[in-house]
């Protein structure tokens, strides 16, 4: 039974129908784990999804509460490249907080909305295979510790949960054939599983309402763009900072599988709901457009 206040729910519910039977990949990022209220009403809004009939798999990220905890142990954060140097201190404070903490907290957000919610880490069932990553920096190779890149998953373990009614939160910690755990970008992981998945959304809630041309402008929101497009705004230095990775997730999910990316601020209420009705926040399709459109202006 759904709970609590749902006037927008309800209204949204001839749109969304449309996706019964699709799959939903929602990327929910830590930066948007204080807003108890955005909280509450994306467990909301995933319950209406779950009502209407689509498939949801939701990857989960947690940097700021990873931080947080290493402050706590003393342990000083490192980054390169937008990367956390992860030694083997690091990583086991990375696994206890996202497969640990953060993912028991959504599972449990989720369960209290009547959805059955299966909390996962990717080391169970082999379900997010890894290898070890580097990063370079002015060309010099650099070992940056325990952090993944993802080489596979188990695609059958999670097409059994989806078939069986239920929705995966699933933990970015992955592992090799050795038994190496390793830290995984959040977004990585859940570009992989919605191009494997052949997902008809992957939608990114992050702490920003899209990509800017002008980010100091409100009103330079792009509202779609294509992997050629995003490429050309990366070299001409639209696109930049933390916001590159982002991109290069979703050109590769695009290219390889998923049909549509939408790029949402999670800190709006509703946020997931309003996406469908609006079309708010960036779109990313293999389709160009905004740039040829904003050229003839």
């Amino acid at each position: 039974m759904l709970k609590g206040e749902h006037s927008i729910s309800f209204d949204a519910l001839p749109y969304i129908k449309k996706f019964s039977g699709k799959t939903f990949v929602i990327k929910y990022g830590g930066s948007i784990m204080k807003n108890e209220s955005a909280i509450k009403a994306f467990y909301e809004d995933v319950a209406l999804m779950k009502l209407v009939g689509i498939n949801i798999i939701i990857v989960h990220g947690g940097g700021p509460e990873i931080s947080r905890w290493l402050d706590k142990t003393g342990i000083i954060s490192k980054f390169i490249n937008g990367l956390r140097v992860t030694d083997s201190n690091v990583m086991d404070i990375v696994e206890m907080v996202l497969s640990g903490h953060v993912n028991k907290d959504i599972s449990a957000g989720l369960s209290a909305q009547g959805i059955s919610a299966v909390g996962l880490s990717g080391r169970d069932s082999n379900l997010i295979r890894a290898k070890k990553k580097f990063t370079y920096v002015d060309g010099e190779k650099k070992d940056i510790g325990y952090v993944g890149e993802v080489v596979g998953i188990n695609k059958a373990l999670l097409q059994s949960i989806l078939e069986r009614g239920r929705v995966p939160v699933i933990s970015p910690v992955g592992c090799d054939s050795s038994g190496n755990k390793y830290n995984i970008n959040a977004d990585y992981a859940a570009s992989f599983i919605s191009s494997e998945l052949r997902a008809e959304k992957l939608i990114v809630l992050t702490d920003v309402e899209g990509v800017y041309k002008d980010f100091n402008d409100k009103s330079s929101l792009i509202p779609s763009l294509s992997p050629e497009e995003i490429k050309y705004y990366i070299e001409d230095g639209t696109i930049s900072g933390g916001m590159i990775p982002k991109m290069e997730c979703c050109i590769e999910a695009i290219e390889n599988g998923t049909k549509n990316i939408h790029l949402l601020d999670g800190r709006k209420k509703h946020g997931l709901l309003l996406e469908i009705l609006s079309n708010m926040g960036t779109k990313i399709t293999g389709k160009r457009g905004y740039i040829k459109c904003q050229r003839a202006i």
